[in-house]
């Protein structure tokens, strides 16, 4: 007779609750768009807590910040570490452009949680960082984003030029020292306090103290910069200058050269700038500004001396600009120039090195002049390439091509 065994019936294992928390981000600082991201964090507040198999692990949300870095994203990053520190299952977002613009940020974030289990899901564009094609559609769908943002800063930037070009003034710093910025008049108000210490810096410098002079003498007088700080050499030289003290703005002197990093550079010629003249009552005469200027010029030089051949003279077997350099032997001056590669360790250039006195004489020579003339120098040349046979290839402004046989 077969044996019969009972198999008592077990009871099912209860599925583990996944932990699931959001990530909101809204790039504005303003009143209409808080109430956006209140919104938001109502609503995956709710959605997390009503699915009876998560566990609500809490909504992680940054104010006012862009999306195009991580660095300065605090609940981001503090989102990040939970999810390393095994706190959270699965990060629920709106969208691609929500969780980061920047396309290397998005999806080396994204490799990074999925590497230790952790699972983001897009609702916009129904991603689930865990599905097979979930990675090829985020970098289409990330490069769009970041395009996107390419897109929207140049046409801000194109509206801001615009601006420019119409004389609208307008301002990013509201307080100068010396000045606040006026919204209703469009325009900066003197504040008479802070001009007397504008005029009293500008009357130091022509007296021929230094900046750090009188960045000393500031200090020393219980004066600080408007953010409330000590004063520095370099808050002096800026602050000197600024042509707004002669009640003139020159706009763009800086430009953001990437909307991604956000990168600003000094404007060197890459854009046009744009100067108005008379925008507001000037604290510094034209007259004293302009000798403030000349003095500036004066200091500048005597610092860094540019003779005829500053920049004009290359190597043509390195490519390296040519460098001056004086000595004096047995009480006679001796000035010669040379390949800038030439004091560089470890570099061996080859070119020729010709003395000052031999270039003014080739110079004088070649263009027909009697002596050297520094002024028609400047005006016809524009460089000068010195051949590794020691032959000198002179480059006119004219388009023309002079050459010189080495000697």
């Amino acid at each position: 007779m077969a044996k019969v065994n009972r198999i008592e019936p077990k009871m099912p294992a209860l599925k583990k609750r996944q932990k699931v928390a959001a990530y909101a981000r809204v790039s504005v600082d303003t009143d209409r768009l808080a109430h956006s991201l209140s919104a938001q964090v109502s609503y995956y507040n709710e959605l997390i807590q009503l699915n009876p198999g998560w566990e609500y692990a809490g909504v992680y949300a940054d104010f006012g910040i862009s999306g195009t870095g991580t660095a300065g994203r605090s609940e981001f990053l503090r989102l990040i570490a939970d999810c390393e520190a095994g706190k959270v299952d699965i990060v629920l977002t709106k969208s691609i452009s929500r969780f980061a613009r920047n396309t290397v940020d998005l999806l080396s974030t994204v490799r990074h949680l999925k590497e230790i289990g952790v699972e983001v899901r897009f609702e916009k564009e129904h991603i689930h960082s865990f599905s097979g094609d979930g990675e090829l559609m985020l970098s289409i769908l990330a490069s769009f984003a970041q395009e996107e943002i390419r897109s929207i800063s140049e046409n801000c930037k194109w509206g801001i030029r615009k601006r420019f070009q119409s004389g609208e003034i307008g301002t990013a710093n509201k307080h100068l020292l010396g000045y606040r910025y006026d919204e209703e008049q469009k325009k900066y108000i003197i504040i008479p306090q802070e001009a007397k210490t504008v005029r009293w810096i500008f009357r130091m410098y022509m007296e021929g103290i230094s900046l750090r002079g009188i960045a000393g003498n500031l200090n020393r007088a219980g004066i600080r910069s408007v953010l409330g700080n000590a004063f520095q050499e370099g808050t002096v030289r800026q602050l000197i200058f600024n042509e707004v003290y002669a009640g003139d703005i020159r706009r763009q002197k800086c430009f953001m050269e990437d909307p991604i990093t956000k990168n600003k550079v000094k404007n060197k010629g890459q854009l046009p700038q744009y100067y108005m003249a008379d925008c507001h009552e000037a604290i510094i005469d034209r007259e004293t500004w302009a000798k403030v200027q000349k003095e500036m010029e004066r200091r500048a030089a005597k610092v860094n001396p540019i003779y005829p051949f500053t920049g004009k003279i290359k190597c043509g077997v390195c490519g390296r600009s040519y460098t001056r350099r004086r000595s004096v032997v047995k009480g006679k001056e001796h000035v010669r120039w040379f390949c800038r590669a030439k004091k560089e360790k470890g570099i061996t250039c080859q070119s020729c090195n010709y003395s000052e006195a031999q270039l003014r004489e080739i110079c004088a020579e070649l263009m027909g002049t009697k002596g050297f003339d520094e002024e028609f120098f400047e005006e016809t040349i524009e460089r000068i390439v010195v051949q590794k046979t020691g032959g000198i290839a002179f480059y006119l402004k004219d388009g023309s091509l002079r050459f010189m046989e080495g000697r």
